[in-house]
């Protein structure tokens, strides 16, 4: 019995020596660990105080290597919940909420975070009108370490309606149609393929490519009156 308990005693003494400085929780954890390579590691509580004007908060999640990792939430200095955010590689990713002071959701934000090893990154194109659907997948090159990725949606925090949704590619807000208001940055890095088209028409000529620029127009027209663009045939 004796040679356990020193055995233990061991132990426990080994894995605190592991940690330069760390704190003991309420509830006997080890909290705030600051490794022998100075990296926060594992739980840790954060304290603010109030600064020039701006409420102070409390915090808690975990960390690996330094950088928070997986859900982190905040809370007033009051104890109440304000936020709950996720993190991947120190930055956020996925789905963060945040709440009023009387517990009300204000909005939901959505959010990408990328590998700061990594210049670039394929991304799903999902559908405007079914988000669960994957249309396209565009590779893109990776300027920032988050982007708004997503669905964002805010409430009325009175009645808890929905008071407006937006969605994002990679911090560009999309439109009705699905693009955004700056579509040249949305497209994919490489070839752009044009859209299949027969070698000969029904009558077996051959068939001659539209150039892109009427390809272009008829599109930005297409639902509206009949409009025939010439394409370089006879026969009109």
């Amino acid at each position: 019995m004796r040679f356990i308990l020193f055995a233990c005693l061991f132990i426990s003494t080994h894995s605190v020596a592991q940690w330069k400085s760390y704190i003991i929780g309420v509830r006997g954890d080890t909290l705030n660990r600051v490794d022998l390579k100075d990296k926060k590691q594992g739980p840790w509580v954060v304290h603010v105080d109030p600064l020039r004007g701006e409420p102070g908060y409390d915090e808690q999640g975990y960390f690996i290597d330094d950088v928070k990792n997986g859900q982190w939430v905040r809370f007033s200095l009051m104890g109440d919940k304000i936020a709950e955010e996720n993190y991947r590689w120190g930055s956020l990713d996925g789905r963060s909420r945040y709440y009023t002071r009387y517990g009300a959701l204000l909005r939901e934000e959505s959010w990408r975070a990328v590998d700061p090893t990594k210049s670039m990154d394929t991304v799903d194109v999902l559908d405007v009108n079914d988000p669960t659907k994957v249309v396209d997948r565009v590779e893109v090159k990776l300027t920032g370490q988050t982007y708004k990725h997503g669905e964002w949606t805010y409430y009325d925090t009175e009645s808890g309606a929905i008071e407006k949704t937006e969605r994002y590619f990679l911090d560009k807000l999309q439109i009705g149609d699905g693009g955004a208001a700056d579509d040249e940055q949305l497209k994919p890095i490489g070839i752009v393929r044009p859209p299949y088209r027969p070698a000969t028409d029904s009558l077996g000529n051959k068939a001659v490519p539209k150039p892109q620029v009427a390809l272009d127009y008829e599109k930005k027209n297409s639902g509206k009156k009949k409009i025939r663009t010439r394409n370089g045939q006879t026969g009109f």
